[in-house]
């Protein structure tokens, strides 16, 4: 298998950075409604697995006819990386999607998330073991932090009841999201990147699909107006919006914007996810953390900024220079 591509040597230029960062930014905002939309979805009846498998189904449908477009020509690019779209498939996709939407059911969404985006911490370690590049002290101290802030919004010290399986859930969606920060940012497979997101959940899909069929995923689902605490929608609305806005758009938008900007400095500006999800859950959920959790949600942020302050810390200077005119000097503050 060929090597990721080294974020440490990435040189991007000023016009492909603004274009990066949007799409970065609207990937995080799209993706921050999806906790908000299943929460509405499963407290009306519909199970975990079921909310999940529609997500996906759907997106796979909107993306269906752009993916067989972008792979005109580039089939033989799909058999060299089949191992490749699998693991997105079932990784980035499956395993992210149904563990986080199993913890929103059981969990406060904001809470499930911060913790789900633990992910760039993950990034930085695995590779650190992957491909030798050790992480800076800033990093490691960024780490410790973002664990000091895990026991805050948990709730540990203070004796409250710690729902277990929520908590492995939400675990399970990090793992989920690092391999999507790393796959998406594997720039040498020839994929477009909508041919990858759409390939990716129609396995997702399809998988899941035929999981809840014979039994093995509860998939119970119903017709029931689903009601926010400021609106009530039928059930078709938001089935709608997770698969087109939460799904399709946001996939799409993230591996474009990783592949510009590399994994690290997309997992840096995905944190604008968790903003985007708690303050949508705050307002359509009635889900406000208390004193402790807040704290410990800040502190979890910033833990995960300090870390990636601190692995992009030798990109930054190439990527300024690489931006500026020839013979211009670099100016000090930006």
């Amino acid at each position: 298998m060929s090597a990721f591509t080294s974020d440490a040597v990435r040189v991007v230029p000023r016009r492909g950075t603004n274009a990066g960062l949007f799409f970065a930014l609207g990937a995080a905002v799209s993706f921050g409604m999806s906790g908000i939309f299943a929460r509405g979805l499963i407290e009306a009846g519909w199970s975990p697995g079921a909310a999940v498998t529609v997500r996906m189904g759907v997106a796979a449908l909107v993306l269906l006819a752009p993916t067989l477009r972008a792979l005109r020509g580039k089939w033989d690019a799909v058999r060299r990386n089949v191992g490749v779209i699998l693991l997105y498939g079932m990784l980035a996709v499956t395993l992210a999607q149904l563990c986080y939407f199993q913890a929103v059911a059981v969990m406060d969404v904001g809470i499930a998330l911060l913790i789900e985006y633990t992910a760039p911490i993950a990034v930085v370690f695995w590779l650190w073991i992957r491909r030798g590049e050790k992480p800076s002290r800033r990093s490691l101290i960024g780490a410790v932090v973002a664990f000091v802030g895990l026991v805050l919004m948990l709730d540990i010290l203070t004796g409250a009841q710690v729902n277990l399986v929520g908590i492995l859930f939400a675990l399970g969606s990090m793992v989920g999201a690092a391999a999507y920060f790393l796959l998406s940012g594997k720039g040498d497979t020839g994929l477009p990147p909508l041919a990858l997101a759409g390939l990716g959940l129609l396995i997702g899909a399809l998988g899941l699909a035929l999981a809840g069929a014979i039994g093995v995923l509860p998939f119970e689902w119903t017709t029931a107006d689903v009601e926010y605490s400021v609106i009530t929608v039928p059930w078709f609305i938001p089935v709608l919006a997770i698969g087109v806005i939460a799904t399709a758009l946001a996939y799409v938008l993230g591996i474009a914007s990783t592949r510009i900007l590399g994994s690290r400095l997309s997992s840096f500006i995905a944190l604008s996810e968790v903003v985007t999800a708690m303050v949508l859950s705050a307002l359509m959920l009635g889900q406000v953390p208390g004193p402790a959790q807040a704290i410990g949600g800040a502190l979890v942020l910033a833990g995960v900024v300090v870390v990636k302050l601190g692995e992009s810390d030798a990109a930054a200077p190439a990527l300024v220079v690489e931006a500026l005119p020839a013979g211009s000097v670099p100016p000090r503050d930006r």
